[in-house]
């Protein structure tokens, strides 16, 4: 099942150390298969305070997002980014083909009753 690491980055001041990081990026995804879906956006916020912007980054499945956030090549890179961006990441995994929220809610509607 596809999987995405999802960060919500704060506002910062454009750095070397940051540039040195996005150009450096994609060739840690490489060997995972991971593609960035959504990266460098502005964002449309519709509700509460979202300060920055968000990346997502999309793999085949969570085994290789995970292998790419512990991986060498990642981890020499990550202090690029984080002594610079105050951000929150996540790993989550998507819905199966097919998935249906209303089958979803009345499972929860059955377990809550």
């Amino acid at each position: 099942m596809t999987a995405y690491a999802i960060a919500h980055l704060r506002p910062v001041t454009m750095n070397e150390d940051i540039l040195r990081y996005i150009e450096t990026m994609q060739s840690t995804l490489d060997p995972f298969e991971g593609r960035f879906l959504v990266h460098g956006a502005e964002v449309e916020v519709l509700e509460g305070p979202f300060p920055g912007t968000v990346v997502v980054i999309g793999f085949p499945d969570m085994d290789r997002a995970r292998a790419w956030y512990a991986s060498d090549a990642y981890r020499a890179i990550l202090p690029l980014r984080t002594d610079h961006i105050p951000a929150e990441v996540i790993l989550v995994e998507g819905v199966p083909a097919g998935y249906d929220a209303a089958a979803t809610a009345a499972a929860l509607r059955g377990a809550a009753l």
